[in-house]
């Protein structure tokens, strides 16, 4: 497997775009963290590092993490972006409480066989697919 970085520089590359220091520091950073974070939260961590790389560079690394494959994208219902890793971690859904905020990964195979038994039986293809359920969380409810 491809270390994150190599991915990066590869899909880069690939767009006619060129290696910096500020794309490698933002994709360290954004891999330090565990969490799913929204682009002004990982600014403010990318400036504790480096004062000098701007809003607009950080949001636009990000987009191009999303593109290569990187991350992924995740709105929980409150309108802020957020984004999570996705290269070389299992995929999961999201219960996500809409009281608190609070959401919680989760992972059935059944789901997943169901949905591509489903897509089988339609003749479909799926490209990606997302499960996010709404509601109340056990301490909300």
């Amino acid at each position: 497997m491809k270390s994150e970085l190599a991915v990066l520089d590869e899909f880069i590359r690939s767009k006619g775009l060129r290696h910096t220091h500020q794309r490698e520091e933002i994709l360290n950073i954004f891999l330090s963290t565990e969490k799913h974070v929204s682009i002004d939260e990982l600014f403010k961590l990318v400036k504790r590092h480096d004062k000098r790389i701007g809003y607009t560079t950080v949001y636009r690394t990000m987009k191009l993490l999303s593109e290569s494959g990187l991350c992924g994208e995740i709105d929980f219902g409150d309108g802020i972006l957020r984004f999570e890793h996705k290269y070389g971690h299992e995929h999961h859904d999201h219960l996500i409480c809409t009281k608190c905020g609070a959401f919680i990964e989760v992972m059935k195979p059944k789901i997943e066989e169901l949905q591509e038994r489903l897509s089988r039986e339609h003749g479909f293809t799926p490209m990606r697919h997302r499960l996010q359920i709404f509601g109340l969380c056990k301490r909300c409810s």
